[in-house]
This record gives C-alpha cells, structure tokens and sequence, in this order.
C-alpha cells in the first residue's frame, strides 16, 4: 500500500506544552489509570489522558475521586479530563486543580453517548444547549487561564444526523479560548457502531484555527497517517485501538517519524507485555492499599479485563483463557504464562479490526423538552454526577 502523502506535521501546541508525536490517549472508564499510562508511556510519546473526573464528585472531595487523580512523576504533561453540566460547578472544579496543582492540562467531556449520562443533558447531549456549551466552557478557560492551563473539549457530531452541533459548538469552543477541539466522528446515536465520519472531521478542521484532533477508527498506525492526510488534522486521539496493544503507540511514534517499522508480537512478547501491564497495576493498587497482598489482589483483578484483548486472534485453549481471566496474584500469572507457547506469531488477520467495545446505534435519551430549545442556558436538573470514571 502507498504511503498517504501527508500535510506538513508539528508538534501538538496545547498552551505552552509541545506535544511529539500529535497522539493523545483518550480517557477510558476502568483503563486510563496510572499503570496503563505508563504501559503505553513506555511505547511512545504523547499525551496520555486519565479517567473522567465529574466536576461535582471533585468539588464535593469524593474520595474515589481524589484517589483517581493521579499521576506518575514521569507524566509530563499531567492530563485530565473533567465532566461537568453546570459552568458555577465546573468552574470551581477548575479552580480546585489549579489551586493544587493536579494537572497541566484540562479536557472538557462533550462526546460521551452512554444513556445515563445523555438522559440528564450530559455529554454528547450538552452541545445542543449552544449557549449553555459556551458558557460552560468560557467559565472553565476563565478558571484555568490565569495559571496557564490550556483547556480543550472533546465532542462527538451531534445527537444524530438530524441534531448535528458540531461546527457550532467547534466555533463557541474556538471563540471561548480553549487549546485545541477533538472530534469523534460518531454521533451519539451511532453509538461505537459503524464506521467513523472522517469527512466531518475535515469539515470542522477547515472551519477552525485551532489546532483539531481527530478520533475514531484509528486501529493501525497507519490509520492514523490516512486519518491526517483525508482530514488534515493537527493529531489523533487514541481509544479502543490501544486496548490489548499498547504497542500501538510505538508505531504510531514511528509512523509519525517517518519510519516505517510496525510491531507484530509473538505470543512470548505479548506476555512479557502482560506480565509488565499487571505489574504496573499491582503497583498502583499497593501504594494505594493499608494490606499489600489486598493490593495485589486487587491489581491482578483489575489486569482481568485486559486479558481477552491481549489475546484476541491467539489459538489458546478456552481453559487456559478462563485461568488467565480470573487471576489473583503476579504469581498464578506467571504459572499461566508459561504454559503459553511463545514462538506463536502475531496473527495478523486481526490487524485492522475493530477493538473493545462494539454495539448498535440506538435512541438517544434526553431530558424532556431537550430539543425544543437550543437557547435555554440553564444547567440540566440532576445532571452533575457525583462519582467519576464514566
């Protein structure tokens, strides 16, 4: 396949953080913790995003999520998304990070399309509230700006393709101060199904002056070299392609450096790089843990999930998988492990293919009235979350 001719590349400008290569590891519910961070940190460079913090639960000193912001010292820039509905509440929320200095970096959550969060106005629903949207986000530049802390938003296309709110909202954003807008090509109706919009990407990279990031169907390195030369984008934004492949953001390293070495692991690199995954999380889990050994359980517990991705194509025994996915200490995974034949290859028929979670597009659920006006700048009733990560 020919390489993609692409648009002069510079580093990703988020205020004064210069950003090499233009990649960005969206925030995931349950994966973008501290070790997974590292894990991908390890393959390349970027900026690599924790969980969702709700704006209410950081406000309110929810414990968990006070636990759930934080860093490695090696993470520069420190990047953290916020949810929010209510810019009073939003604003305050920035102003506590800025205060105490958790982050070098704050992005704004509107693409979220689960119906918990869409139903109370939340998320991708928000945009369509236009001056609600600017509001909230003028407060949070306001917030951030005096510590100069860039600001960017991350949104879908709309509600649906009868509600699309993207170029607006992308302009508002623009017009608020913030750094940078990233855009999944999806509406929330669509869900994670189907194919992503790069050409909506293009259309609101053209419309803006700010630099615009592009997400969604980015499951090779090369996906993102075609991403930037169809759309012309400033950088790529990371989600369920990564998962089980951290490796990923090797080659996009290498991709964007011009070099054209991509990682196919055999099954024995693939469970060095498991045994490193679990390590990481039984760290995190024990510096945060009064008992050790509860801390390494619930490390190893929490490496489960990883499991079926790491291994997604492999010809492995359904027993074996099972024993894998329901380890508790870095010792049963070491025994499992090495029941793994380690010279079997990368198997490459999976290359391409969608990762993580996958559904159908479906109804939007809304607030009532939602769509019967756009002007309405009252925060949604019930709306601010007070837990975080999704």
């Amino acid at each position: 396949m020919t390489a993609p001719t692409l648009p002069a590349l510079r580093p990703l400008t988020l205020g004064p953080h210069q950003v090499w290569p233009p990649v960005v590891l969206a925030p995931m519910a349950g994966i973008t913790n501290v070790g997974f961070r590292r894990l991908c940190r390890e393959q390349g460079g970027g900026i690599y995003v924790c969980e969702m913090i709700t704006t209410r639960a950081l406000v309110e000193r929810n414990p968990k999520t006070l636990r759930m912001i934080a860093f490695g010292a090696e993470e520069q820039p420190r990047s953290l998304q916020l949810y929010g509905t209510d810019p009073e509440i939003t604003a305050a929320a920035v102003r506590i990070v800025v205060e105490r200095d958790l982050a070098d970096h704050i992005d704004l959550n509107f693409g979220c399309p689960v119906p918990k969060v869409t139903r109370r106005g939340g998320g991708s629903a928000l945009p369509w509230r236009r001056r609600l949207f600017a509001r909230l986000v003028k407060a949070a530049v306001a917030a951030a700006s005096p510590a100069g802390v860039p600001v960017t938003v991350k949104m879908r296309k709309g509600i649906d393709d009868d509600h699309l709110t993207y170029v607006e909202a992308g302009l508002a954003a623009q017009d608020a101060g913030v750094a940078a807008v990233a855009l999944h090509g999806r509406t929330a109706a669509q869900r994670y199904s189907g194919t992503a919009d790069w050409d909506a990407i293009a259309t609101l990279k053209a419309a803006l002056d700010v630099p615009v990031l592009g997400n969604g169907d980015i499951w090779e390195a090369d996906d993102a070299l075609r991403m930037v030369a169809h759309t012309g984008v400033d950088g790529v934004v990371i989600g369920r392609g990564c998962l089980g492949r951290p490796w990923l953001f090797a080659d996009l390293e290498a991709a964007f450096n011009g070099r054209p070495e991509r990682r196919l692991p055999s099954l024995g690199e693939v469970a060095v790089t498991m045994r490193r995954h679990a390590e990481l999380l039984v760290d995190q889990f024990v510096a945060g843990a009064r008992n050790p050994a509860r801390g390494e359980r619930d490390g190893c517990t929490d490496f489960r999930k990883h499991v079926a991705w790491y291994l997604k194509g492999f010809p492995i025994g359904g027993e074996l998988r099972r024993s894998l996915a329901m380890i508790e200490s870095l010792a049963q995974l070491d025994d499992l492990l090495a029941e793994l034949d380690p010279t079997v290859p990368f198997p490459v028929e999976n290359l391409g293919q969608p990762r993580g979670r996958t559904n159908s597009p479906g109804k939007v659920f809304l607030p009532d009235g939602w769509l019967a006006s756009r002007d309405d700048d009252t925060p949604p009733e019930g709306a601010e979350l007070d837990d975080s990560g999704g």
